[in-house]
């Protein structure tokens, strides 16, 4: 079953208009779980309860409010935030191009995938294809729920796909966080390290070979329990004992890739002799 549009926009760039339609690109397939009374075992309501007045407060006794100073508040109601939205826009104006590489992952927030609306097939396909050829991304601001957003469009997959992203200052700053700056790497070290990323890269990522382990077991689980049947706990998972000598580490992790790739190869020599003597008996009879 196809994704459900989120909306239509239009992208522009120049003179030129595209109009498009909006599909989500992923959607999180975590396991959630309601809370429950241990006592009865059903599921709880979550009430609002005021402190001051001593009373449960129900919705329409609600209004938003933002902490200026410790336990000042200003309140703001909905029609005064709605007076701040951006304006009703669905158009997606480009305002540069640049390089995908130039941009760094850290401002991807959310991935939605555009789709060619009616009358835009054309223009998308030709926009979908410069941008391929040229090696460049969009950059563009869009008006989503009221929210006016940065957003990246690039050409994915034969198609242009939108990622929502962070503001410049919602981004942290990675300086005030230390980066083992005063530790001492060795040539032979980097030489070792080298070696083992080699050892363990491929051409491509195929993220089908990766699954959610954890998540596969709370749900065999969750079933397990749904059927009546009894529960064995598995035996906690030996954790890697803490890596002190480095080198002998980096030595070890590429003995293991070694050994691995010659066991193939040593049983490929030992069927050699094996069919030499069939051939010799053969020869005598």
């Amino acid at each position: 079953m196809p994704p459900r549009s989120l909306g239509s926009g239009t992208i522009s760039f120049g003179l030129v208009s595209i109009p498009v339609k909006l599909y989500p690109a992923a959607s999180s397939q975590s396991v959630s779980f309601n809370l429950l009374h241990a006592k009865c075992g059903n599921r709880i309501r979550q009430q609002r309860f005021c402190p001051v007045c001593n009373e449960v407060v129900e919705r329409e006794g609600l209004v938003k409010g933002y902490e200026f100073a410790k336990d000042q508040y200003v309140k703001v109601s909905d029609e005064e935030l709605e007076a701040l939205e951006g304006e009703a826009s669905k158009a997606i104006e480009i305002s540069e191009f640049v390089p995908l590489s130039k941009v760094d992952p850290v401002y991807y927030e959310k991935s939605y995938y555009l789709g060619p609306d009616k009358g835009g097939e054309k223009a998308y396909r030709l926009l979908s294809d410069a941008m391929t050829q040229a090696g460049k991304v969009a950059l563009a601001k869009f008006v989503l729920r009221g929210r006016e957003n940065l957003v990246l469009v690039r050409s994915a997959q034969n198609g242009l796909m939108l990622h929502s992203m962070y503001f410049a200052d919602e981004v942290r700053n990675f300086d005030e966080i230390s980066k083992g700056e005063s530790a001492k790497i060795s040539g032979a070290e980097t030489n070792l390290a080298l070696r083992l990323i080699d050892e363990l890269s491929s051409e491509q990522f195929n993220p089908e070979q990766y699954e959610d382990e954890y998540r596969q077991r709370v749900l065999n689980l969750v079933n397990t329990k749904a059927e009546g049947k009894e529960i064995t706990v598995a035996e906690p998972q030996v954790h890697r004992a803490q890596v002190i000598d480095l080198m002998e580490a980096l030595k070890e992790s590429l003995g293991k890739k070694v050994a691995k790739e010659k066991k193939p190869a040593v049983r490929a020599k030992t069927a050699e002799p094996e069919k030499g003597k069939k051939r010799a008996q053969s020869a005598k009879k």
